[in-house]
């Protein structure tokens, strides 16, 4: 059976899910179809882009797809679930990809239904997402591999509980915006050494980017990974040295716990 794939949202997230799907061909664009909830323009430019299939009533979304992914964000989610209720049918699966809304705010806003969280990062706009699968007790194996299929076509898509999604928020979701601080401020302690911004930043980027991919790629402890950069009474020693006595690695873990609270939060909010 083909699938038909429907985006609730054509936003930032929603595009960069629909440009890995057209571009790895295993859907037609005649089954990828798109609703945007508040503003036509932007759904017009969606379809122009990708040539997918745009429409403009939430009902015929419903009407014309089997996975729906509700790319909208959480206060919206919570408004438009009770409408959509009465659009679903038994072969539909929904996809939300909105921080902080449990499987089971969901499923009272909808009733017992086939759902699956997603939490995709912004590196999906670069093809490099790191996407947590956490489906529900009524998704068959064979619809959670229709859904990793979908999110490895913009990067990596693993299944894990929900019960451990507040830890990915943490290590994956929010991560972007650390390492963006962390490769503003190695620019700026390379500023400060003499190196023009633009360089600065090139330098800085290429470097956080070919560590990820060692770490990704080598199999290798990150610890290995540090020590065999770390030579005898060496820069980097030194480097690392300054880091550990700034609680670089304890600021780190709060972050990531501090992220993980909030949306924790999030979800017991009404």
């Amino acid at each position: 059976m083909r699938h038909r794939i429907g985006f609730y949202g054509a936003g930032n997230m929603a595009q960069a899910i629909i440009a890995g799907l057209v571009a790895s061909n295993i859907y037609k664009k005649e089954e990828i179809f798109v609703y945007n909830h508040r503003y036509e323009p932007t759904l017009q430019e969606v379809e122009k882009k990708y040539g997918i299939q745009a429409v403009i009533d939430e009902k015929e979304l419903f009407e014309q797809t089997d996975v729906v992914i509700l790319a909208v964000k959480p206060a919206i989610l919570l408004q438009i679930l009770p409408r959509i209720k009465a659009y679903l049918q038994e072969e539909h699966l929904l996809v939300s990809i909105a921080a902080g809304i449990s499987i089971q705010q969901i499923a009272e806003l909808t009733g017992p239904h086939k759902i699956i969280r997603a939490m995709p990062n912004t590196p999906a706009m670069v093809n490099e997402a790191m996407t947590s699968i956490s489906p529900n007790e009524l998704v068959s194996d064979k619809q959670i591999q229709i859904v990793v299929d979908i999110f490895n076509k913009f990067g990596k898509a693993k299944v894990v509980s929900e019960e451990v999604i507040d830890a990915v928020v943490g290590v994956s979701g929010s991560a972007p915006a650390y390492v963006y601080l962390f490769i503003e401020a190695l620019a700026d302690g390379a500023v400060a050494e003499g190196l023009s911004r633009g360089d600065a930043y090139e330098f800085a980027s290429q470097a956080v980017l070919g560590a990820a991919k060692m770490v990704a790629e080598t199999g290798k402890h990150p610890a290995e990974l540090k020590d065999m950069v770390t030579s005898p009474k060496g820069t980097t020693i030194a480097a690392v040295q300054s880091l550990e006595e700034s609680n670089f690695r304890a600021s780190v873990m709060k972050a990531v716990q501090a992220a993980a609270n909030k949306n924790r939060e999030m979800s017991k909010e009404d």
